[in-house]
C-alpha cells in the first residue's frame, strides 16, 4: 500500500481535514520538523482512544476544554490520522499493530464470508471444536484439544520488540484474540467472545405481555409473576461432552418485595438483592457439563423494575478472568493476577452493551451507568500497571480505551439536529455525553503525564474519527435493481438475511459486511458465474458506477470512493479481501441488513436506531488523531505508520515487509 501515502483526498474531506488541521496548527505553534529516533531503552507510553475524532478535538482543543491533550501538541506534535481501508476497528487497529495494510494482516472487516456457503463470518478469529470424539456412557469426549486461532496474520511490534530484549505491556488493543504467543504482558480486547462465543449477548425478562425473541445483541424472555416470585434460566455454552451439544442453561428465582421496589435473584447457591434501578457488582455462574466439569463466567445483573411489569436485565456472560476458558492474556496466569488486585473486569471485547440500548432494553442513563461501569473497570486497570511502570518500569506500555467510540455510535444524533433522530424536547440532555468521554480521557492524559519516568516518550492514537449515520444504504438492493444479483422469487422483490431469496447462478456480484463487495467468482465462490478472465472488467465497472449512486431523497452520492482492493492492498493476504471495499460519503454506512446479506426493497433510508454516528464511511471522512511528545517529521500519518515509529524509537529495524514509514 505504498502508493497510498501520498493518495489524495477527496475534496470535500481534504477542505475539511486540512482546514482544520492548518488551524489548529497555527494556533497552538506545532511544529513539523522532526529529530531522528531516540536511543535504544528509550521508554514509551502509549493510549489509544477509539474514534477519537480530529475535527471534534481541534473544536475542544480550541475551546479550552481539553489541556491535557495540547499539552502534548504544545510540547510535540499533533496531526489528523489517516485511518485504514475500510475504517473499521478490527482492520484499523491491525494496521497499527502491524505496521501493514490489510493485505499484509489479513482483516478487512467486522465481517468475513465463507466463500462456499456466502454465510457471515467472524473476521477476527475462530474457536473450533475437537472433531474426533468418542462417544461412551452418554458423552462425547473429544480425543483431541479445540483450539481459539487469531486471524489476523502478521508479527506485532511488541512481538518484534519482544526478539530483542525490550519488554511490553500490551492492554487490550483489538484483533488479538487469542493473544499473540508472546511472553509479554498482554490481555485481549476487542474480539473476545463472550462465554456463548458471540460479539455480546445480553438477555432481558420481562412480564410485559409480548412473545419471547431474539433482538440484534440479545435474547428477551417472556416471564410470569406468580406469588411475587419469578422462575427463568440463564442461556449458557453449548455442552461439548454432550451428543448434539445442547444448551447449558441455569436456573434462577426472584423473589420481589411485596412492598418496596427491590427483589432477591437467586441462583446456584447464590444470591444477589438489588433495589429497583440498581446494578449488581460482577456476580460469578458456573455452567456444569458434568458432575465434575463447569465452565465459569461472570455477569451483571440490573433490576430494571419490579412493578407494574416485572424487568430484568442480565448482561452477556463473560469469560471469568481469573478461571479463563480460552486463553484471554498473555502469560496465562496474568489475567487471573490482574483480578486479584482489582477485581473482575469485563472480558469481553466491546463490554458497553450498545445494542440493548438500541433495542430498547436499556434507556440512555442505564446505558451511561452501564458504560461508566467500564470505563472505570478499565481505567483502574491502567492505572494499576500505570503505577508499576512508573517505579520500575522500561519498555513499551499500552492501554486502549473504547467509551469514546461506543458512546459515539450512540449519542452523536443527539448532538446534531439533522439526525433523524434528534428530539429537541429529548436530545439536548445528552448533547454532550460524546464530549464527556472526551474530558474523561483528557483527565487520564493528565495522570499520565504527571510523573512520568524520565525520558518516556508518549503516543496517542486514535484509529478513526466519525461521521453521523443519517441515512442507511441497501447495497445489495442497488446490485438487484441494476442487474448484478438475481432473486429466485422475483415476486417477492426481497430477500432476508444470508441471501435466503437469491438466485446464485444469475449472480454476479452481492455485498456483505459493513464495507465488502464480492464477485460470485466461479471456481472460488460455492456457486462462482464470473469467470476468472471476466473479474477484472466486471470490478472496474463496478467501482466506477458505486460511485455516481445517489440518494433518491435528495440527490446527493452515497460514495465517495470504491475501491479496487487489487490495486488498494498488497501484500500476501490480498487474495482473501472483498473484491471492492466501499467508502460511504459523510452522513451515510451501509445498512444492517447489507451486513448480513439482506435485500429490502427501497435503496437508501433513514436511519432511526439510536446508533446514530459511524465510522464505516470513506477514511477520508473520519479523521483520526494522532499526539506525540516528540516532533514528527511527516505533515500526514497513516495508522500503519506508528509500528515503525514505535521499533524506531527502540532502537530496533523497521522489517521489510512493513507498510508504514518512521515518524521520529
Amino acid at each position: 500500500m505504498k502508493d497510498d501515502k501520498t493518495e489524495h483526498w477527496s475534496s470535500i474531506s481534504r477542505r475539511k481535514v486540512l482546514g482544520l488541521m492548518a488551524g489548529s496548527l497555527a494556533a497552538m505553534k506545532l511544529g513539523c520538523a522532526g529529530g531522528g529516533g531516540s536511543a535504544p531503552g528509550k521508554k514509551l507510553v502509549i493510549l489509544g482512544f477509539d474514534g477519537m475524532d480530529f475535527r471534534l478535538v481541534t473544536e475542544m482543543i480550541g475551546r479550552g476544554e481539553l489541556p491535557n491533550f495540547k499539552r502534548v501538541a504544545d510540547a510535540g506534535s499533533f496531526r489528523p490520522l489517516i485511518s485504514s481501508i475500510p475504517p473499521q476497528s478490527p482492520v484499523a487497529w491491525s494496521n497499527f499493530i502491524t505496521g501493514k495494510n490489510p493485505g499484509g494482516h489479513g482483516i478487512f472487516d467486522f465481517i468475513a464470508r465463507d466463500p462456499k456457503t456466502y454465510l457471515p463470518e467472524f473476521s477476527m478469529s475462530k474457536v473450533t471444536e475437537s472433531g474426533k470424539r468418542l462417544d461412551l456412557f452418554g458423552l462425547s469426549i473429544p480425543l483431541s484439544a479445540g483450539k481459539a486461532e487469531l486471524l489476523r496474520k502478521g508479527k506485532s511490534w511488541w512481538e518484534l520488540l519482544e526478539e530483542h530484549g525490550v519488554p511490553s505491556t500490551v492492554l487490550h488493543v483489538p484483533s488479538n484474540f487469542p493473544p499473540a504467543d508472546c511472553s509479554q504482558k498482554t490481555i485481549s480486547g476487542m474480539g473476545t467472545p463472550d462465554i456463548l462465543g458471540t460479539y455480546g449477548t445480553f438477555s432481558f425478562y420481562t412480564a410485559e405481555p409480548q412473545e419471547d425473541g431474539k433482538v440484534q445483541g440479545g435474547k428477551i424472555y417472556h416471564v410470569e409473576v406468580a406469588d411475587n416470585t419469578v422462575e427463568a434460566e440463564i442461556l449458557g455454552p453449548k455442552n461439548s461432552l454432550v451428543k448434539d451439544s445442547p444448551d447449558i442453561k441455569v436456573q434462577f428465582k426472584v423473589y420481589l418485595d411485596p412492598v418496596s421496589p427491590q427483589a432477591k435473584l437467586v441462583y446456584g447457591g447464590r444470591e444477589v438483592i438489588l433495589k429497583e434501578g440498581e446494578w449488581s457488582d460482577w456476580q460469578r455462574v458456573s455452567f456444569p457439563m458434568t458432575s465434575f466439569l463447569d465452565i465459569k463466567g461472570i455477569m451483571r445483573v440490573y433490576l430494571k423494575q419490579v412493578r407494574p411489569e416485572f424487568k430484568l436485565y442480565i448482561s452477556p456472560i463473560n469469560i471469568d478472568p481469573s478461571e479463563p476458558t480460552v486463553p484471554i492474556s498473555t502469560p496465562s496466569g496474568y489475567s487471573k493476577e490482574v483480578t486479584d488486585k482489582i477485581g473482575f473486569q469485563y472480558t469481553q471485547g466491546i463490554p458497553e452493551d450498545t445494542w440493548a440500548l438500541n433495542e430498547g432494553r436499556l434507556n440512555e442513563d442505564e446505558y451511561l451507568v452501564q458504560a461508566r461501569i467500564a470505563e472505570n473497570e478499565r481505567i483502574a486497570l491502567f492505572k494499576l500497571e500505570m503505577e508499576r511502570f512508573r517505579k520500575s518500569g522500561k519498555g513499551a506500555y499500552f492501554c486502549y480505551f473504547g467509551t469514546t467510540d461506543t458512546c459515539s455510535h450512540m449519542f452523536w444524533g443527539h448532538r446534531d439536529p439533522k439526525s433523524p433522530i434528534y428530539d429537541p424536547a429529548y436530545s439536548p440532555k445528552y448533547s454532550k455525553v460524546v464530549e464527556g468521554f472526551y474530558e474523561d480521557m483528557d483527565k487520564l492524559v493528565g495522570y499520565t503525564l504527571d510523573g512520568l519516568p524520565k525520558d518516556t516518550s508518549v503516543i496517542i492514537v486514535s484509529d478513526h474519527g466519525f461521521s453521523p449515520f443519517y441515512r442507511a444504504v441497501h447495497l445489495n438492493r442497488w446490485l438487484l435493481d441494476n442487474g448484478y444479483l438475481a432473486l429466485a422469487d422475483a415476486e417477492k422483490g426481497e430477500s432476508g438475511e444470508f441471501f435466503e431469496n437469491v438466485d446464485w447462478s444469475r449472480t454476479k456480484a452481492y455485498a456483505i459486511g459493513l464495507n465488502g463487495l464480492y464477485v460470485n467468482l466461479d471456481g472460488r465462490e460455492g456457486q462462482g458465474t464470473v469467470s476468472p478472465s471476466d473479474k477484472a472488467a466486471l470490478v472496474s465497472e463496478l467501482v466506477e458506477r458505486l460511485a455516481g449512486i445517489k440518494d433518491p431523497a435528495n440527490g446527493v452520492r452515497v460514495i465517495e470512493r470504491a475501491y479496487d482492493t487489487s490495486k488498494a492492498y498488497n501484500g500476501p493476504y490480498k487474495d482473501k479481501a472483498p473484491d471492492i471495499v466501499v467508502g460511504y460519503n459523510y452522513g451515510y454506512r451501509s445498512s444492517w441488513e447489507t451486513a448480513l446479506g439482506k435485500i429490502p426493497k427501497e435503496l437508501v433510508v433513514d436511519n432511526k436506531k439510536k446508533w446514530s454516528g459511524d465510522h464505516c464511511m470513506d477514511r477520508m471522512v473520519v479523521p483520526g488523531i494522532f499526539f506525540c511528545s516528540e516532533k514528527v517529521k511527516a505533515e500526514s500519518v497513516n495508522l500503519e505508520d506508528i509500528a515503525p515509529s514505535i521499533l524506531t524509537m527502540f532502537g530496533v529495524g523497521v522489517p521489510g515487509d512493513m507498510d508504514g514509514k518512521t515518524l521520529v
